[in-house]
């Protein structure tokens, strides 16, 4: 378990405070945000590399920030994806106008946080910001679907091989290849033989039967393929090998080990496994070079280990050996960057200061006064449903919808309070305060279709705009969320109801509806879709891990937003500033 710590809720940037205090000759905070960066960025002209993820895996994320490695991490919660305004700062911190290149694992929750970050960037400051997803787990999805595939220990040696290409100087194409390149000679399987607490927890976030082990389980309790009796190291050794070798591209002779302890088995431990790993490779034929042993991605105290293969030409080699600096990890050679003063953030970075004041109402357009009203009636709402949401999310899942989504309200309203003059600044506030303080796939999701529709609505040019159009931003709305999510209609999923919402609206608008009626015939249609989702079987999400206990359960994230989007409707008809006829 975890012994030492203030608070759950403290524990990641009381984790941040202490790494930037005891490693400032590597990295120092992003202001504003929960990210570090390295001493050595943002370099004029030379493209940027960021990675992230939750916290609970040191060293990665932040602890492979320094002069030579990553030149940030944006850190999230425990096992909790960060924010996309959080990633979207520390894109603008460290830019250095030749683009920025994001890594990190293929978890929903990440993608989406960093891709909607990625389009901000891309939108708004005009940064090319791009994503490489890291794909080495082999027990997540076989061969023909590893795009689909987890990233774990390999993301390892992907953040080196795309920093190294970095920071020699090569075009943001050429790092971006560098990392795919490498991802795709990257394979990993991991064994677990105990589970893991996280902060605040008295029991473990999962367990392994005493004299057992779990072959391919993931590092935050991802179901493995096979529960086994737990075999001698050379056993194991050869059994992790021989799944790795079974992925063995043709003509590959050569490779990088990587044996990582995930958190509570020991490094001498970690020795007797790759001496065993060691001994069945060179029995394969395989050429080794230089062998990496110890925590490189860990899961807090989890009772388990890795083995990683990177099947490596020149031009890997090279930049896995090139010199580097990081708390969690350091190669042998001159640094640049690392004696000199910290660089400057670049000119995109985020201001840092006194809070937003209160924009009053009878500063507001119309719509403003509305698109408030709209949130504080949805906020309203979550808040009823708390612990209802709660309790349906906790039949397949973490049990954490309810607070998620009040959480995310309460922020998006303090923005919207801050915001205006009209709806199109209030619900893109709204959008990414929610986002920020919700975090993981609702926070994502909830932001990237609020941020459209604000988006919209101020290219109207419009303070009343009519049905019509309005389907057309909800429209552009489920799209973003349905790119963004990956999930369709029939997942089992908030997209459920959201499709149904705007499929009424735009048949309502299109009959010649009033924007209110067109809303409440929706919302209508949202709560059906969201009923239906009880006979469903979860495919998508984290409830799609046990997705046979879904079935005969309302699905939550349909659920809050059907309730929403009905509160919101019983909003917008009393204040009906937006009534008026397409």
């Amino acid at each position: 378990m975890t012994y030492v710590y203030n608070s759950e809720r403290a524990f990641k940037d009381d984790t941040i405070d202490g790494l930037c205090a005891a490693y400032g000759r590597y990295l120092r905070r992003v202001p504003g945000t929960s990210a570090v960066a390295s001493v050595s960025a943002p370099e004029p002209g030379r493209v940027s590399t960021i990675v992230g993820g939750g916290s609970g895996h040191y060293p990665s994320f932040a602890g492979l920030v320094g002069p030579g490695l990553a030149d940030a991490a944006v850190c999230g919660d425990v096992f909790t994806s960060p924010s996309a305004e959080q990633a979207h700062r520390t894109i603008r911190a460290v830019d250095g106008g030749a683009g920025v290149l994001m890594l990190f694992g293929n978890y929903a929750g990440d993608v989406m946080h960093f891709g909607l970050a990625a389009d901000l960037a891309r939108a708004q400051q005009g940064i090319d910001a791009r994503i490489v997803l890291v794909t080495d787990d082999i027990a997540s999805a076989p061969p023909e679907r590893a795009g689909e595939r987890r990233g774990i220990a390999g993301d390892f040696f992907v953040f080196r091989a795309a920093a190294s290409a970095a920071h020699r100087g090569d075009s943001l194409d050429e790092v971006e290849r560098a990392a795919r390149h490498c991802n795709d000679a990257t394979r990993t399987i991991g064994v677990a033989f105990d589970g893991l607490t996280v902060p605040g927890r008295d029991e473990p976030l999962f367990t392994v039967e005493p004299a057992t082990m779990v072959l391919g389980l993931g590092i935050h309790g991802e179901p493995g393929i096979q529960t086994m009796p737990l075999l001698p190291a050379d056993d194991l050794g050869r059994l992790l090998v021989a799944r790795l070798l079974a992925e063995r591209p043709p003509a590959a002779d050569r490779a990088r080990v990587l044996v990582n302890g995930l958190g509570r088995v020991k490094y001498e431990e970690l020795f007797i496994l790759y001496r065993a790993v060691a001994a069945a490779l060179h029995e394969a034929g395989v050429r080794l070079t230089e062998p990496e042993i110890g925590e490189f991605v860990t899961s807090l105290d989890m009772g388990g280990c890795s083995v990683t293969l990177v099947w490596t030409d020149d031009e890997l080699e090279e930049l896995l050996s090139a010199p580097c600096a990081a708390p969690g990890y350091n190669r042998p050679g001159p640094v640049p960057g690392l004696d000199g003063a910290p660089r400057p953030f670049g000119p995109h970075a985020a201001e840092v200061g006194a809070e937003l004041p209160v924009v009053p109402a009878g500063e507001l357009a119309p719509s403003g006064r509305t698109a408030r009203a709209v949130l504080a009636a949805m906020g309203e709402r979550l808040h009823e449903l708390e612990k209802h949401l709660g309790d349906l999310d906790a039949v397949a899942a973490d049990g954490d919808h309810g607070t998620t989504m009040t959480r995310g309200m309460d922020a998006a309203l303090h923005a919207a309070d801050r915001a205006g003059p009209d709806a199109a600044a209030v619900l893109r506030a709204a959008g990414m305060a929610f986002a920020d303080a919700a975090g993981g796939a609702s926070g994502a999701l909830w932001g990237s279709g609020l941020t459209t529709v604000g988006a919209l609505l101020g290219a109207a040019g419009d303070d009343r705009p009519g049905a019509v159009y309005l389907a057309g931003a909800f429209e552009a709305a489920r799209e973003a969320v349905i790119r963004l999510g990956g999930s369709v209609p029939g997942d089992k999923t908030m997209v459920d109801a959201l499709d149904a919402f705007v499929r009424e609206f735009r048949t309502a608008a299109d009959g010649g509806a009033r924007v209110t009626d067109a809303w409440s015939a929706a919302a209508a249609a949202a709560r059906a879709a969201a009923e239906a989702t009880k006979d469903m079987r979860a495919r998508r999400g984290r409830a799609a891990r046990l997705a046979d206990r879904s079935v005969g359960t309302l699905d939550p994230g349909a659920v809050s937003l059907a309730e929403s989007l009905t509160a919101a409707g019983a909003a917008l008809r009393q204040a009906s500033t937006l009534g008026t006829p397409s």
